[in-house]
């Protein structure tokens, strides 16, 4: 028997929780659940103006996804974002829901060469 019209799905609007998209065992599931990652935030907390100046990336978020990129062998920033567009598990381990826009790729390159220049 022929299946037609699947493409219907596309349009198709459901509730999901992104934590049951996940598996249990993913890798990247296992890696936050080993790491405590606010240590980087006492490491930062004098690079960043407590009460000036637009509201900051996530400084967690700054290195978690580099490490995407090392741990998955993509070649670029620019890809990285790319791939962390469509990837559930990546926006997971993020903390990034199906709508929150992702990083420009510029972003890493400024942050390190103005804010943690010298560290």
């Amino acid at each position: 028997m022929m299946t037609k019209n699947t493409d219907k799905k596309r349009e198709q609007m459901m509730m999901f929780s992104m934590d049951d998209m996940v598996p249990q065992n993913h890798m990247l599931r296992l890696i936050d659940k080993a790491i405590n990652w606010n240590f980087i935030y006492d490491l930062v907390e004098e690079k960043y103006c407590p009460d000036n100046g637009r509201p900051s990336m996530d400084p967690v978020m700054l290195i978690k996804i580099p490490f995407i990129q090392y741990l998955y062998g993509i070649k670029s920033m620019r890809q990285t974002m790319k791939e962390i567009e469509v990837n559930v598990a990546y926006r997971w381990f993020l903390g990034l829901d199906m709508l929150d826009p992702v990083p420009h790729f510029s972003t890493f390159g400024k942050n390190y060469t103005r804010r943690f220049k010298d560290t």
